[in-house]
């Protein structure tokens, strides 16, 4: 049984096809890259996968549970994490607040507990201090400690995308959706997210499913890629086979244009 799987997914937007018959799946482990032109449906595969949109025609399933019709939420408390192309913090709020948002599926304290045993030794007080130790694990995993009591809303962009990620890191997931991880990132920042990213499929050993349109990081650092456009599958298969693909190269890159050889 795989992993993840899609399989036949189709979706329309008032006739306009954004994914035709779409299959794919993702092993255990392994840092999966979806690549195509602006577009190509990418970012609405991401919103069927976690349930902001529900597909009209085919199947998602994770760890053989189908994920389709389900809420967000629920798909949260599956194991799936999402961070977003354009940032969703809560700017008025500081980074460590931020980060306990993702705490927040794995807190059981309701709304009597918390109002009625209240105090270090309540069951809310062993909860809230466990939850906050486990921020504060995200925030040295990340290098965020100069910047933990800082609004978000101040802090640089590049920043902000790592505080996203740490919020996503937060519910703990088994699958990680990074949808375009390095947007707005100078050289160095990428370069710490490449190590970032790096580390939490081999240290976590969590499962990631990227899109970036970085082409050098997408060639460094994913095991299999598949490229899209119009919905549709152009090919799947190892960057150093997909970079050299002729439909890659005319359908992403235009006719001249060619990558890098990979390392």
């Amino acid at each position: 049984m795989p992993f993840f799987q899609v399989e036949a997914l189709s979706i329309s937007f008032g006739g306009l096809a954004a994914l035709s018959d779409l299959s794919f799946s993702v092993e255990k482990g392994e840092i999966f890259a979806i690549i195509g032109p602006n577009g190509a449906g990418k970012t609405t595969l991401f919103n069927c996968i976690n349930g902001i949109y529900r597909p009209g025609e085919g199947s998602i399933r994770f760890k053989g549970q189908s994920l389709v019709g389900m809420r967000p939420d629920r798909v949260a408390r599956c194991g799936i994490a999402r961070t977003f192309q354009n940032i969703e913090l809560f700017s008025h709020m500081n980074t460590m607040e931020n980060i306990m948002l993702g705490r927040h599926l794995h807190m059981k304290t309701g709304l009597f507990r918390g109002a009625f045993l209240w105090g270090k030794g309540s069951f809310a007080g062993k909860e809230e201090r466990e939850n906050r130790q486990k921020a504060e694990e995200i925030i040295d995993f990340l290098d965020l400690q100069s910047v933990r009591n800082a609004f978000v809303g101040a802090l640089p962009y590049g920043t902000q995308k790592v505080v996203e990620l740490a919020r996503a890191l937060a519910t703990e997931p088994e699958l990680l959706l990074l949808d375009e991880p390095c947007a707005g990132m100078n050289s160095e920042e990428k370069q710490d997210m490449i190590f970032w990213i790096k580390d939490i499929q081999d240290e976590l050993g969590v499962t990631i499913l990227l899109i970036e349109h970085d082409m050098n990081m997408v060639m460094d650092i994913s095991d299999r890629i598949l490229v899209i456009n119009f919905g549709r599958q152009v090919t799947l298969g190892t960057p150093d086979a997909v970079q050299r693909h002729p439909e890659v190269i005319k359908a992403y890159l235009g006719e001249e244009a060619a990558l890098e050889p990979h390392p």
